[in-house]
């Protein structure tokens, strides 16, 4: 038997991330359904270097380019309900979802 869902959300935006974790938490108090977290996961650095000069002339002046990857892990009940509200909510294109049934 299913007794939570495991929802992991990843976004390069976090007030986006922010947005759709106010969303779960809305539903998990609506449905009265037990809820833990956002919890905040590590953030993800990918770091790029280039090199300024298009030609490799000259000094050796790099740009570093860096993107971030927020990560957020809830937990809430799996009822009928609420999951079924979570199923509806508008997810922007940045804002990735995994649901995981444990």
């Amino acid at each position: 038997m299913v007794r939570k869902a495991r929802i992991r959300l990843t976004s390069t935006d976090y007030r986006k991330l922010e947005e759709v974790c106010q969303e779960l938490k809305a539903i998990a108090e609506k449905t009265g359904v037990k809820m833990t977290g956002p919890v905040p996961l590590p953030t993800k650095r990918l770091r790029v270097p280039v090199l300024k000069s298009p030609c490799g002339e000259g000094t050796a002046t790099w740009d570093k380019w860096e993107m971030r990857i927020h990560k957020r892990l809830i937990d809430i009940a799996a009822e009928e309900r609420a999951m079924r509200r979570i199923m509806r909510i508008r997810v922007p294109e940045e804002v990735h979802v995994t649901i995981e049934l444990i």
